[in-house]
C-alpha cells in the first residue's frame, strides 16, 4: 500500500507529461506516480515510462472510465488526482496531502476559480460554465465547494474505495463533488494557481457537448440523491399546469352550471393524478435513499477495516 499515490489520467499529453512527472517527483519525492494512458495516439506512455512513472492502460475511452480503473487498482493512504496537461502547479500537493493524512479529510478540492483561472483560461464559455455549475450544485445540495469541475483533487482511501463511478467522461468531477456532499464526507477547499495549456497542447474537453453531459449528470444525480425534492418539484409543475387549464372550466361551471370543455376537465384530472403519483414516488424513493445512506455508512466501516489490514500487512 502506497503512502501517497499521484494519479495522472492521460490522452495525448506528450508535450507536457514529462514536465508534470518531474514536477511531482520534486514536490512529493516519496509519492508513487501512476500514469494511466487512455488510448493515446502519440508517445505519451513511452515518455511517462522514461520519466520514471508507473504506466498502466485503460482501453475504454473517457476520463470517467480511467478514474474507475485507477480507483479499483491502486491502494494508498492518500491520493492526488492531477491532469497531465501541466495546468496545475505541483507545489500545492503537499498541503492537500497533509489535509488527508493528518486531518482525515476525505476530499480536498483544488480551487482554481478563486485564484488565476479566469485570467489564464482563454475559453470564455468554460468560465461561464464553471460558474453556472458551481452555483447550481451548491444551491441544490446546500454545499460550499469552490470549484466543482477542477481536475486537481486529493482523496482519502475511504473515499476512493466507496465512490461508485458511473460517469464515463469529463462529468466525473461533478459526480465526485455531489457524491461527497450527499454522503456527508469531509471536504476542504485549497486555493491553487492555474495556468493555461502551453502552445501546441489541445484541450480534450468539448465546451458544448461535454457541457450538456455535465448538466445532464447534475439532473440525474439530483434525481438520485434528492428524490423527494426532484419529484416534489415535478409534482408542483404538473399541478400548476393542471390548475391553469381547469380554472376557466370551473368559472364557466359556476356561471352556467355547464361543463362545455369536458375533455379539458378529464385531462386535468389525470394530470392532477400524475402530480400525486410523482409526489408519492418521491417519498418512497427518499425512504430507499435513506436506507442506502445507512448501508453506505456500514461500507465505510468495512473500508476502514480493509485499510488497517493493508497497513498491517505492509508492516509485516
Amino acid at each position: 500500500m502506497d503512502k501517497i499515490a499521484v494519479l495522472i489520467p492521460c490522452y495525448n499529453e506528450s508535450l507536457t507529461i514529462k514536465k508534470v512527472i518531474e514536477d511531482w517527483k520534486s514536490a512529493l519525492p516519496e509519492a508513487k506516480i501512476y500514469v494511466y494512458d487512455n488510448n493515446s495516439t502519440d508517445n505519451t506512455a513511452e515518455i511517462a515510462m522514461n520519466a520514471g512513472a508507473t504506466v498502466k492502460y485503460e482501453y475504454q475511452q473517457g476520463k470517467g472510465n480511467v478514474i474507475r480503473r485507477i480507483f479499483r487498482e491502486i491502494d494508498a493512504e492518500s491520493y492526488i488526482m492531477i491532469d497531465g496537461d501541466d495546468t496545475y502547479p505541483a507545489e500545492h500537493g503537499r498541503e492537500m496531502v497533509e489535509l488527508v493524512l493528518n486531518k482525515n479529510v476525505d476530499m480536498v478540492v483544488g480551487d482554481r476559480l478563486s485564484s488565476t483561472y479566469f485570467e489564464e483560461n482563454k475559453r470564455p464559455f468554460h468560465n461561464f460554465g464553471n460558474e453556472i455549475v458551481r452555483k447550481s450544485i451548491n444551491r441544490m445540495f446546500k454545499s460550499d465547494i469552490k470549484d466543482i469541475m477542477t481536475g486537481f483533487r486529493a482523496f482519502s482511501y475511504n473515499f476512493v474505495k466507496t465512490f461508485p463511478v458511473l460517469s464515463k467522461g469529463f462529468e466525473i468531477e461533478t459526480e465526485m463533488s455531489i457524491h461527497a456532499v450527499d454522503k456527508n464526507m469531509y471536504v476542504e477547499n485549497v486555493i491553487v494557481d492555474y495556468r493555461d495549456r502551453p502552445n501546441g497542447s489541445e484541450s480534450k474537453l468539448n465546451t458544448f457537448s461535454d457541457g450538456i453531459k455535465v448538466l445532464k449528470t447534475i439532473g440525474r444525480l439530483y434525481r438520485d440523491y434528492r428524490p423527494l425534492g426532484f419529484y416534489s418539484f415535478l409534482a408542483a409543475i404538473l399541478a400548476i399546469i393542471s390548475t391553469i387549464f381547469i380554472i376557466p372550466v370551473i368559472i364557466t361551471y359556476g356561471k352556467t352550471g355547464l361543463v362545455p370543455a369536458f375533455p379539458t376537465l378529464i385531462v386535468c384530472g389525470f394530470v392532477y393524478l400524475a402530480a400525486l403519483l410523482s409526489f408519492f414516488c418521491g417519498m418512497i424513493l427518499a425512504s430507499i435513499q435513506l436506507r442506502n445512506r445507512q448501508e453506505f455508512e456500514m461500507s465505510l466501516m468495512r473500508c476502514e477495516e480493509s485499510k488497517r489490514y493493508l497497513l498491517n500487512r505492509g508492516k509485516d
